[in-house]
């Protein structure tokens, strides 16, 4: 009874340990994200329905979206089971909710125990595309942004996850021999399918040996999902939670419409005689608020969702395989520009902890993260933004730092001031008048 108490205690302990850093986390990032400038976003439940829990863009690649559907699914179903495991180890019960469902407890933990097998099984094929047959767009050796972390967070997280999965197995298995020898405590619920096959190794084992490594397994599930919890919120796999909001704030205007400033918008309006200026005399603008900065330097120059975006990247690569300046040897990563994105962010963040909340340093995201070269690499064919599993749009990011390029450093290449020299001359790209832009249907009948 006592030993009980003191389990109770310390997973108590571990809960609310778990709880408060899990929390602590999230209150940053969320702070972290309301660095962006204000942006007006209509939610919409079917895009995240479709995309982040139907997985819809993961599916243009058949094999890969079912496998990664397996993982997603089979992860976040088995967890379901953590309800349970987490009363129990509040309440110090065991199985709380076999008497509770009867003999539809059998079929639900069955059914986690296939999801189980089935996620191990996808994480070594994952593990072998990454380490053995090498796809390139999982490669450091190809794109430099996955140096260091970013391929070690992977194996960790796939490493992990079978681990987990296989602490799932050994706990129903020891479990079930301890119900074939009446120990207390063990509800007597059967053999599940899986774990029944790991009976024979503990079968001849003591009762004393069985109920310790059924503990073990208890608690390494238990504290490897609390743990995993927390370490997502620094990991790329923090898009298992961040695209349910981000494709919910998917942008939903037609794909490549790209958004003008409306002072700038209003100033070409009467510079072509489109539109009067306002009367109250306060200049070409009128009623607009002129903002601080023309495009964005650093990132609370972004909005709120570009910031959120960089959370939700997944690293996939889709987006840089399918970038046409990356695939003709252009510095260009779509990939590269939110993973910067995010390291800037995390630098801010570990600015505050040391220095205080209103603590910022003289870095900006371009320059020192992103450089002129990418950004003008870009061809804004929209094909990043396609191919975003999670509807993120690195393309945004890119138009504004280069935004910030043209007209607040007044830095372009000398092609794209040459042709906005014809648009403010001839109204065209074209250096030619107006009155000869149609001489090339001379003759055409």
């Amino acid at each position: 009874m006592a030993m009980q108490i003191i389990q109770q205690i310390l997973f108590v302990a571990a809960l609310g340990a778990a709880g408060y850093l899990i929390a602590r986390r999230v209150i940053l990032i969320k702070k972290t994200i309301e660095l962006g400038r204000s942006e007006e976003r209509s939610g919409d439940w079917g895009k995240m329905i479709l995309f982040a829990l139907g997985q819809k863009k993961m599916f243009s690649r058949p094999i890969v979206g079912f496998l990664h559907f397996i993982i997603y699914a089979g992860f976040l179903l088995i967890n379901l089971e953590v309800a349970e495991i987490v009363l129990d180890g509040i309440l110090g019960t065991h199985r709380l909710f076999a008497p509770i469902l009867g003999d539809f407890y059998s079929y639900l933990i069955n059914f986690f125990e296939f999801l189980a097998v089935g996620v191990i099984v996808v994480c070594v094929v994952f593990l072998v595309r990454r380490n053995i047959t090498k796809v390139e767009r999982l490669q450091n050796t190809r794109h430099r942004e996955l140096m260091g972390f970013p391929v070690k967070d992977a194996n960790i997280i796939l490493f992990t996850e079978i681990l987990l999965m296989f602490a799932v197995l050994t706990m129903n298995a020891t479990d079930a021999v301890l119900q074939e020898m009446n120990a207390a405590h063990y509800e007597k619920v059967g053999t599940f399918f899986f774990s029944g096959m790991l009976k024979p190794i503990f079968e001849g084992w003591s009762e004393a040996s069985l109920v310790v490594t059924e503990r073990i397994a208890w608690w390494f599930h238990i504290l490897g999902i609390f743990a995993f919890a927390l370490y997502v919120t620094y990991s790329k796999h923090l898009h298992i939670f961040m695209a349910f909001p981000n494709t919910y704030f998917t942008n939903n205007d037609v794909n490549g419409k790209m958004t003008n400033m409306p002072t700038v918008t209003k100033e070409v309006k009467i510079m072509l005689g489109l539109e009067t200026p306002s009367p109250s005399g306060e200049g070409a603008g009128g009623d607009e608020v002129i903002p601080e900065r023309f495009g964005a330097k650093d990132v609370k120059d972004l909005s709120w969702k570009n910031l959120m975006d960089a959370y939700t990247c997944t690293e996939c690569g889709r987006c840089t395989s399918a970038c046409p300046a990356n695939q003709t040897g252009k510095s260009l990563s779509p990939r590269k520009i939110m993973m910067d994105t995010r390291d800037r962010l995390e630098d801010i963040q570990q600015g505050w902890l040391k220095n205080g909340m209103d603590y910022m340093d003289e870095k900006s995201l371009l320059g020192d993260y992103i450089s002129e070269e990418e950004i003008l690499a870009c061809t804004t064919c929209n094909a990043c933004v396609v191919e975003c599993p999670v509807n993120i749009s690195p393309l945004d990011i890119i138009l504004q730092l280069r935004r910030y390029k043209v007209m607040e450093e007044s830095q372009a290449p000398a092609s794209w001031n040459m042709m906005f020299s014809n648009l403010e001359n001839n109204m065209a790209p074209w250096k030619f008048p107006i009155d000869d832009r149609f001489n090339w249907a001379e003759g055409v009948k």
